[in-house]
């Protein structure tokens, strides 16, 4: 499968039509400020290596992006932090790109429901053109911020949500337009981008960018940029979950059971977080219609499953707050 970039920069011919050169010139001229679409002249002959050459080459690009990342840790934290404090009060967390950005925030958002048992409306993934655009390249949804402004409206955005604007130059119109009207309709807004003073960061409360540098394949953002993305994906939803109480140390005691594999899991978080035995566990999960960290309360709270259910409603969820409830009482 062929992803397009999330910058669209693919204009072959366009200078071509009458009347476009104008706006293409002046497009090539903003991408040629781009980190993320430089040209590298010491790659220019890579073709001619051995794979296991190409390989390694591609290996210790990937090998930057975590530093990168970490250049950003202070503000990721307080983009998180603010995240969290919405999303307790009963808000969402939604990811608005185009192509492969639109496409990490879907998977994200996509993985929050089997590992923290959210509900799937809980963390949401826009991409420009809509579901069918994960598949395939839906020409000018990028370009579009009433697109942008539309899909939030259908979501009924309001001011306990946060929007998260994905766009590796940091100049697509959607990931922007989502920016600006979340923000307009007094949502938290986080905007992560892979090129330094970007449009995207001006227009978010959160400016996050991760830059990561010209492309081993000039322009081809899914690359470094992708994965700097996806790692930032990955620590905005799971820190935020673990600030909610969706886990207990490192344990996934809010995993959906939903299929055999899940289903063993549970029972091993179970018993790593208990030490009970096998029957002990199977009876707590009898008790609690399966449920992980209501299970895991009933054994170390010695507690009953309704009792269980009721000390973690009052603790909002948090494992650590009902067991020390039952420990006070």
């Amino acid at each position: 499968m062929t992803s397009t970039t999330d910058a669209n920069t693919d204009t072959a011919g366009a200078t071509d039509t009458p009347g476009a050169s104008g706006t293409y010139g002046e497009l090539r001229a903003q991408l040629a400020t781009l980190t993320t679409e430089a040209f590298r002249p010491e790659l220019a002959e890579i073709d001619r290596l051995s794979t296991e050459e190409i390989a390694r080459i591609m290996n210790g690009e990937d090998a930057t992006v975590p530093a990168a990342v970490a250049e950003r840790l202070p503000q990721i934290a307080a983009a998180i932090d603010a995240t969290a404090e919405r999303m307790a009060r009963g808000g969402r967390l939604i990811y608005a790109g185009a192509g492969t950005a639109g496409r990490l925030g879907v998977l994200d958002a996509s993985e929050c429901p089997p590992t923290f048992n959210t509900d799937p409306a809980e963390v949401v993934g826009l991409i420009a053109g809509g579901p069918s655009a994960m598949v395939t390249a839906v020409e000018g949804a990028e370009d579009s911020k009433e697109l942008a402004a539309a899909d939030l409206d259908a979501l009924k955005l309001t001011a306990d949500d946060t929007v998260v604007g994905i766009s590796a130059s940091g100049r697509t119109p959607y990931a922007i337009g989502a920016v600006e009207h979340a923000r307009a309709q007094g949502a938290l807004t986080i905007g992560l981008s892979c090129n330094a003073d970007s449009a995207l960061a001006a227009a978010a409360e959160h400016g996050l960018e991760v830059v990561t540098g010209p492309e081993l394949l000039t322009g081809s953002t899914r690359l470094k940029a992708g994965t700097a993305q996806k790692l930032v994906l990955n620590m905005i939803s799971t820190v935020t979950m673990i600030r909610l109480g969706k886990t207990y140390g490192n344990l996934m005691v809010d995993v959906r059971a939903s299929n055999e594999k899940l289903r063993a899991r549970s029972r091993h978080i179970v018993s790593l977080a208990t030490g009970a035995s096998d029957t002990a566990i199977e009876a707590a999960l009898a008790a609690t219609d399966g449920e992980v960290k209501n299970a895991i309360l009933v054994i170390l709270g010695q507690v009953d499953g309704p009792t269980a259910a009721r000390l973690l409603t009052e603790s909002d969820g948090h494992l650590r707050a009902a067991l020390a409830a039952v420990r006070t009482t």
